[in-house]
C-alpha cells in the first residue's frame, strides 16, 4: 500500500516507469492528470470518471414504478455517485406526473444518521463538498430552475453535526444550463421535457459524459433503439442497474477508459504477443 495526497503518491505512481499499469476511479479532471504523468513512458491506463446519466421516461412507461424507484438512482450514497442519474429526461405529454410522483417519492425518503437502520441518505462526505453541492443549486436558480423539493440544509438540531443537504429536485431546467451539464456529485435531479423520441436522444448525449443511464418504456423497440443511440457505456431498460461483477463496466467520452469487471477487464492487464518461429 502507498499512502499520500494524489498530488504526490499519485504522480509518482502515474510516472513511475517501472509501473505498468494505472487504474483510476474518480473526478475527470484527476484522470486527465494521471493520462498526462503516464504518458511519459506510454503505460496503460484505465479510467472510471465522473457522469451525469440520464434517466429517460417515455410517456408509455410505468410511471408510478419509475418514481418508486428512481430517486434511490440519484439520492443513494448522498448523490456522491458517478453513476447518479442526475438527469431526467421526461416527455412532455407526463412531464408534470412525473415530477408530481418524483417530488413525492423523494419527500418520503428518510435522511438521517448512517447508524440508523431506517436511514435511507446520510451525510455527505465532507462540508466542503456540501457548499459546493448547494453553491450548484444556487447557480441552478439564478439560471432560472426551480426548486420544487430540498434545496437546502436540514434545519432540525440533529442534523448539525454532520454535512447533511435535503435531496433536491430541480424543474425548469434547460440542457445548456450548468446544472444539466456538469456533475454535482450530490444529491440533486434536474428535470428536462422532451417531445420526440430523437429528441430525447440529444438531450440523453448533450453532456460532455457517458457513463451510465436508464430507459422507462414499455415498447422493447423504442428502449433498444434508444440504447443503441445513447452515447453511454452502460444502459439500463426499466431499472436503474449499473454495476454487475460479469458485465463490463466503463465510460465513454470524459467519464473515462477501458473497463471494469466482466472478462472485458482483463484486456487491460495483459499484453499480446506474437512469437513466429520459422522451422525451415
Amino acid at each position: 500500500m502507498v499512502t499520500g495526497p494524489g498530488a504526490t503518491a499519485g504522480q509518482a505512481i502515474a510516472a513511475h516507469p517501472g509501473i505498468g499499469k494505472v487504474a483510476f476511479t474518480g473526478e475527470t479532471a484527476t484522470g486527465q492528470a494521471i493520462m498526462r504523468a503516464a504518458a511519459g513512458n506510454i503505460k496503460k491506463v484505465s479510467l472510471e470518471l465522473g457522469g451525469k446519466s440520464p434517466n429517460v421516461v417515455f410517456a408509455d412507461a410505468d410511471l408510478e414504478r419509475f418514481a418508486a424507484e428512481s430517486p434511490y438512482s440519484v439520492f443513494d450514497n448522498c448523490g456522491q455517485d458517478c453513476c447518479a442519474r442526475a438527469r431526467i429526461i421526461v416527455e412532455r405529454s407526463v412531464h408534470d406526473r412525473v415530477v408530481e410522483l418524483f417530488a413525492q417519492a423523494t419527500l418520503r425518503i428518510k435522511v438521517g444518521d448512517p447508524d440508523d437502520p431506517d436511514t435511507e441518505v446520510g451525510t455527505m462526505v465532507s462540508f466542503r463538498q456540501r457548499e459546493t453541492v448547494l453553491d450548484y443549486i444556487r447557480i441552478g436558480r439564478e439560471e432560472g430552475a426551480r426548486v420544487v423539493v430540498g434545496g437546502g440544509i436540514p434545519a432540525e438540531p440533529a442534523y448539525a453535526q454532520g454535512a447533511y443537504i435535503q435531496p433536491t429536485v430541480l424543474d425548469g431546467v434547460e440542457s445548456r444550463m450548468r446544472i444539466a451539464q456538469e456533475e454535482v456529485f450530490g444529491p440533486v435531479v434536474v428535470v428536462i421535457p422532451f417531445d420526440t423520441e430523437e429528441e430525447a436522444v440529444r438531450l440523453a448525449n448533450d453532456t460532455p459524459y457517458g457513463l451510465s443511464g436508464s430507459i422507462w418504456t414499455r415498447d422493447i423497440g423504442k428502449a433498444i433503439r434508444t440504447a443503441r443511440a445513447i452515447r453511454s457505456g452502460v444502459l439500463s431498460i426499466n431499472c436503474n442497474s449499473s454495476v454487475h461483477t460479469e458485465a463490463p463496466f466503463g465510460g465513454y467520452k470524459m467519464s473515462g477508459v477501458g473497463h471494469e469487471n466482466g472478462m472485458h477487464a482483463f484486456e487491460g492487464y495483459t499484453q499480446v504477443k506474437n512469437v513466429y518461429v520459422d522451422l525451415s
